[in-house]
């Protein structure tokens, strides 16, 4: 997938179908919208390509106010390529926030991205202030030579898959269910930092990530997980929150991890972590006895997810 940056467009001789939206989380419900332009692109013989802002450059989307990254903009394209798009432009909001929507067309659909076609979702919105809709970008694309398509919202036994439902569920520790609507396993790539090391002291060394301010953050509890090292997955178990046993005092959540049958340092590398299953809530147990206690019934609950979800 090439990437189209603000000095440089689609080369002169080639035509694109065009996905339009924020994408997110590429989702279930965005990647149909991808999934449409790419095969649209492929039977007429074009190009295929993306257009969506940096997620982290968008302060809103009108749904949940705060708009909560589900995927940092590096996932976010690393999804899209997985799709099979040939191009991605992806501009910060606050570079074409002021542009109307006839400008939007012409300069950046027709102009920049030599878009013969072009595919949205329904609550698709552009241009100064979201007044364009997507009624508006099928009026301009007729004007413009560019067939637009409108796709419906994709649903799952009856309820419509959105970015907004997807974080509610993953607040709510509903994991396996997010995961279901994303298409793939909710988690974080971030670089493992020095932690407080007791879990050494207590046969149970884990890595620690601090998850950033602007990520949706999931119910503070013990999950099943995996996490990928150096090329290869190993099953693991996860407890993210504050800590409140231990006092650690922490002014950010911390996503700690025992990885089951791995021994090594990870120290400052990134490292994959993916999240399964919900196990329990955070809680502040009476002593580090009964923690540590928790901890081995902890593991041998992933074990056993594991063992039985192959």
């Amino acid at each position: 997938m090439i990437i189209i940056d603000d000095n440089s467009g689609i080369p002169r001789n080639e035509q694109t179908v065009c996905a339009l939206g924020l994408f997110d989380g590429v989702h279930r419900g965005h990647r149909y919208i991808i999934d449409t332009a790419v095969s649209k692109a492929r039977s007429i013989g074009a190009a295929s390509a993306v257009f969506c802002f940096k997620t982290n450059s968008v302060t809103s989307k009108g749904h949940d106010g705060m708009l909560e990254m589900l995927l940092d903009d590096s996932q976010k394209s690393e999804r899209i390529a997985e799709a099979g798009t040939d191009y991605l432009y992806s501009p910060e909001f606050s570079d074409l926030k002021g542009m109307r929507p006839e400008a939007f067309v012409r300069d950046i659909l027709l102009g920049k991205m030599g878009c013969v076609g072009a595919v949205c979702g329904e609550d698709f919105t552009f241009g100064r202030g979201a007044v364009g809709k997507a009624e508006d970008l099928e009026r301009l694309g007729k004007k413009y030579g560019i067939e637009v398509t409108v796709a419906g919202a994709l649903t799952t036994d009856g309820v419509t898959i959105s970015s907004t439902l997807i974080r509610k569920l993953i607040r709510q520790g509903e994991i396996a269910k997010a995961n279901e609507l994303l298409g793939y396993r909710f988690g974080f790539e971030l670089p493992v930092e020095h932690g407080f090391q007791r879990g050494r002291t207590w046969n149970f060394p884990t890595i620690n990530q601090a998850i950033p301010r602007g990520r949706v953050l999931p119910r503070f509890g013990v999950y099943c997980s995996r996490v990928s090292v150096e090329g290869r997955t190993y099953n693991a178990v996860t407890d993210i929150g504050l800590k409140p046993t231990v006092e650690a005092d922490l002014t950010r959540p911390l996503a700690e991890t025992f990885i089951l049958g791995y021994e090594g340092d990870l120290y400052g590398k990134n490292v994959r972590l993916e999240l399964f299953e919900f196990l329990r809530p955070e809680k502040r147990f009476e002593s580090v006895d009964e923690l540590k206690a928790e901890i081995r019934r902890n593991t041998m609950q992933a074990q056993k997810y594991f063992e039985e979800n192959r």
